[in-house]
């Protein structure tokens, strides 16, 4: 008689993150390093290429490709301004230096954007204020909301602010190429100088009495945001008109700095 037959008992493979991009490996003899120069934007990722391509301001100095990549871009902007140079993506992942960096095989060398003084920007709309808020991903999803709500402007301070580099300009996904950056070496004065335009300032705050539906949306108005975890420093709480906040009903009274500007941003402009 054979023995009954035993189920065998069952296996879980243990789910492990996925761990961190690994670097590129040393470029070998017949490999050469792409050269740029370092004052030019090094733009990177297909959407924010492509809208930088597309943009008439923008003056395209190289431009870097897979075949692939080529062939994408080729297909999303007609006419290309200029020819890509076909490269090897090992090439490009050195270019970049970084292992979170996602090129998509396309990356652009192009002069950087003039953009506006605060005097030069509409007087009217509505205009984004960011306070030391440093991060290049979370300020480029920021100009990335902007551009999806038709701000006027997106003002930062000099010093204490995120760099406007290949990190940032992928977080904005071409939204750099639509909105306005304005840079300012104090912000204070730069807020009461709105005020003499015409701008109501709204800080964020989130522990403001009001919220963001109970307060004002008349035009022209300044949003102002503070970094995350020290928020808006008190000099420029003080110098807004009113502060709100979102309100949250769950147990998270806070959130990143990204998306809760998204969120004010659709709450002043859906009234």
């Amino acid at each position: 008689m054979k023995p009954p037959f035993k189920k065998a008992a069952p296996t879980y493979a243990r789910k492990f993150p996925p761990g961190p991009k690994p670097r590129p490996a040393p470029l070998n003899e017949t490999e050469r390093k792409l050269e740029f120069d370092p004052e030019n934007d090094l733009i990177y990722g297909a959407h924010s290429v492509a809208a930088a391509l597309a943009n008439p301001k923008r003056k395209p100095v190289k431009l870097w490709a897979t075949e692939n990549g080529a062939a994408r871009i080729k297909g999303e902007v007609k006419p290309l301004p200029l020819d890509p140079e076909i490269v090897h993506p090992r090439l490009l992942d050195h270019m970049l230096k970084s292992a979170d960096a996602v090129h998509q095989g396309i990356i652009l060398e192009a002069r950087p954007l003039q953009q506006p003084r605060l005097d030069q920007i509409p007087r009217q709309g509505l205009v984004l204020v960011l306070d030391q808020v440093t991060d290049p991903h979370n300020v480029g999803a920021i100009m990335r909301s902007c551009a999806a709500f038709n701000v006027t402007a997106l003002v930062a301070t000099a010093r204490h602010a995120a760099d406007t580099n290949g990190a940032f300009l992928k977080a904005a996904s071409g939204a750099f190429e639509h909105v306005p950056y304005v840079t300012v070496t104090n912000l204070a004065r730069a807020l009461a100088e709105l005020k003499t335009y015409g701008f109501t300032l709204v800080g964020l705050d989130s522990e403001a009495p009001a919220t963001m539906d109970e307060i004002g949306t008349a035009r022209p108005l300044a949003l102002v945001l503070g970094a995350e975890g020290k928020g808006l420093r008190q000099l420029t709480r003080e110098t807004c008109d009113t502060v709100a906040r979102i309100d949250m009903p769950g147990a998270i009274k806070s959130l990143n700095v990204s998306i809760a500007a998204a969120i004010s941003l659709y709450a002043l402009t859906r009234k």
